[in-house]
């Protein structure tokens, strides 16, 4: 069995060239299961494929006394290996506070910046490390030092099924990839039974992660009870039968991309390129401009993604850009005349027709701040959790001062009048114009407060049954009139509408019976 894991993991590593002879590997090692097998395995391939081996292990200062003896174990296993380990502390709490984002987000931040900053410095020479700094300081361009990280195949399914859910792309469903950037992934081949059955064969002992088996977390839901029942009860060896077609997906989107960039290019308006070469495709504003009838003779899949690529040019990454925004930009290539569309990040685009074609431009909305900006004080925008200091809180135009306050089911302030509720007492959650509450655990992206954007919708009680109602469509139904609809600040999580201030929350959000954690918003000063 142990020859079988090593030898499947150093194929693995060989197949997607994750390693070469003379590399720095940097390995995140927690001490649980999955990074105690990839410390061992990697300590035996170091002397086989020629690599040099450091640890990193963050304490996250969030388990009290577990996380202490989680960082003497790591230390005691470097310590019998001979390998070098940074030990990072952290208090993930307090910046996850300060940088108004979940402590899940916070722990995987402060993971990757240990990582890449231990990488940079055995790079450069720091125990007798044997990679190298390039020039901007950026070593992963250098391809002589790797962050190794413990995510296992069944992490990838869970990842896949949760982004299926949600909604995704090819991208989405290929799920965690084995090689992104110097990022490695050596042992995503192998599953959970895998990685504890080789370390009860040797004896190894590892740390248990308690809050592995709470079901805080959407993915501890997933990992806790859907695969037990889908290996028990629908198909044992699922979660290898998604992980091969996640390498399908992830070739499949590979494939699709190149021709999506090879058509960018084709639709690059011939008067951009003496401009800015037809490599990037952008005006004089730096913004892309594309010939219309070339984009309309693609194929419509295809399309759609010199669409994607085209945002993605003037955008950090696909962040708030859906299928709704794409379908927009779609509709308007075929309307007559001057039109034009508005998207996140304060983007326009306009069809233009010119004495040379129409064009569709891509250009930033004059004189319009970007409401999230507005809002949030430069940041884009307000994630979840939202721990915000006792006493303080977020200023909204037309508003006041909006207060986040997270609360356990378990331990609620009796002014909030929600314990009668789920003590049976009362049928109905508490109505208060100026305080709501949601279901912590139903929110799933940035949570903003900002003016409506296109495709933004609430769910309703429609028919017996819930559904979307596009918000356009309520605010049109509830008579507010048209020069005032740009101006009503909404808290929305990605397009989902959660509440519409002096008007309703969204249905899918409100908390019952089964809510463990509720997200209060208290607006001070207003309505």
């Amino acid at each position: 069995m142990e020859c079988g894991i090593l030898g499947k993991v150093k194929e693995y590593i060989g197949k997607y060239r994750m390693i070469a002879p003379g590399d720095t590997v940097v390995a995140g090692v927690s001490g649980g299961a999955d990074s105690v097998c990839l410390f061992f395995l990697l300590c035996e391939l170091a002397g086989e494929i020629g690599f040099r081996l450091a640890v990193v292990h963050v304490n996250h200062g969030i388990r009290q006394g577990d996380a202490d003896a989680d960082e003497a174990y790591v230390e005691g296993l470097c310590r019998e290996r001979g390998v070098p380990l940074t030990a990072v502390h952290e208090d993930v709490r307090a910046y996850a506070a300060r940088e108004r984002i979940s402590e899940e987000e916070a722990g995987r931040k402060v993971r990757y910046r240990a990582f890449r900053e231990a990488l940079d410095w055995y790079a450069d020479g720091g125990a007798d490390g044997l990679g190298r700094r390039s020039s901007n300081g950026e070593f992963c361009s250098c391809g002589k030092g790797k962050i190794a990280v413990a995510h296992n195949a069944n992490d990838r399914a869970e990842t896949m099924l949760f982004h299926l859910f949600r909604g995704t792309g090819l991208a989405g469903m290929a799920g965690i990839r084995p090689v992104r950037g110097c990022v490695i992934r050596p042992i995503l081949c192998l599953e959970r039974g895998e990685i504890e059955e080789f370390l009860a064969e040797r004896g190894i002992s590892f740390c248990i992660d308690r809050t592995n088996m709470e079901d805080t977390y959407t993915r501890n839901r997933i990992r806790n009870h859907i695969f037990p029942y889908v290996e028990k009860e629908i198909c044992q060896g699922a979660v290898g039968h998604m992980c091969g077609t996640a390498d399908l997906l992830a070739e499949t989107e590979g494939y699709v991309r190149r021709q999506a960039q090879a058509a960018y290019l084709r639709c690059v308006a011939d008067s951009v390129q003496p401009e800015a070469g037809a490599a990037d495709g952008r005006g004089t504003a730096g913004l892309p401009e594309l010939d219309a009838d070339r984009l309309l003779a693609e194929d419509p899949f295809i399309r759609r993604q010199v669409l994607l690529l085209a945002l993605e040019r003037v955008t950090e990454g696909r962040k708030d850009i859906t299928s709704v925004h794409v379908g927009e930009m779609e509709r308007l290539l075929g309307k007559e005349g001057s039109k034009q569309i508005s998207l996140p990040y304060g983007l326009v685009v306009r069809r233009e027709p010119r004495r040379e074609g129409v064009r569709l431009v891509f250009c930033r909305e004059d004189g319009k701040k970007d409401s999230r900006k507005e809002v949030c004080g430069g940041a884009e925008g307000f994630p979840v959790p939202l721990h915000v200091p006792t006493g303080g809180g977020l200023a909204v135009p037309g508003l006041g001062e909006v207060v986040f306050t997270l609360l356990e089911r378990g331990n609620l302030p009796p002014e909030s009048g929600l314990s009668a509720f789920f003590l049976g007492k009362s049928q109905f959650i508490p109505q208060k114009s100026c305080t709501k509450w949601f279901d912590y655990d139903r929110i799933t992206k940035s949570l903003l407060f900002r003016t409506r954007e296109t495709g933004d919708y609430l769910t309703i009680h429609q028919n017996g049954k819930l559904s979307r109602k596009k918000l356009k469509d309520y605010m049109i139904g509830e008579k507010i009139p048209r020069n005032q609809r740009d101006e009503i600040y909404v808290l929305a999580d990605g397009s989902h509408v959660l509440w519409v201030p002096g008007y309703r929350i969204s249905e899918y959000y409100k908390v019952t019976e089964d809510t463990r954690r509720i997200l209060q918003v208290q607006i001070r000063g207003g309505l």
